[in-house]
């Protein structure tokens, strides 16, 4: 026997990885997105001025909760290569990443430092490039599905560099705008 594991068994690891990972994966994405009260209902990012590339905020929902699951199948992609080169690494890089990506909201949305965004942003730029290297090297697949979350978080770079140009004055701002909304 030349095998340590069959293919059904490597699936089943997989499938297994999945079900746990996925769910894990939007639970956290959702949790640190209510913990920080990031988008529209927001009373300070409501004041902020838009910049021309902001998408409908509807957008942002949609696109984070395919991003995390396609996130979740990437990890359990690695997870699943039990004995591959190269493994705990990525599973190290992902997991900084990860922390990186769920420290971006409550920067941005609750502490109101869109400079500090930028640069805890810039610094989740570079760590996913590093997790999806790491991630090829071990499962080309669980590179790829990361693609679309680093192509993603380029432009949330870019956006929020355009939200500190278009607010310099928000930027650690504590409290509400000026304006507040009063629903009757």
């Amino acid at each position: 026997m030349t095998e340590l594991a069959s293919s059904g068994q490597l699936r089943a690891a997989f499938l297994r990885w999945a079900l746990f990972l996925v769910p894990g994966m939007l639970l956290l994405g959702f949790v640190s997105s209510m913990v920080s009260g990031s988008g529209p209902g927001n009373p300070w990012f409501d004041g902020l001025v838009k910049p021309a590339i902001y998408p409908p905020p509807q957008v942002f929902g949609i696109v984070w909760s395919v991003l995390y699951a396609m996130m979740g199948l990437a990890v359990a992609v690695i997870m699943s290569a039990r004995g591959a080169w190269g493994r705990g690494q990525a599973v190290i890089a992902f997991i900084v990443q990860l922390l990186i990506n769920l420290a971006w909201s409550p920067m941005f949305f609750a502490a109101h430092q869109i400079t500090g965004a930028l640069v805890v942003i810039a610094v989740l730029d570079v760590a996913v490039i590093v997790t999806i290297w790491l991630f090829w090297r071990v499962r080309p697949l669980a590179g790829a599905l990361m693609l679309p979350y680093l192509a993603w978080i380029l432009f949330a770079t870019l956006l929020n560099w355009q939200f500190l140009v278009a607010n310099p004055l928000a930027d650690g701002q504590r409290g509400a705008p000026a304006v507040q909304r009063i629903q009757l």
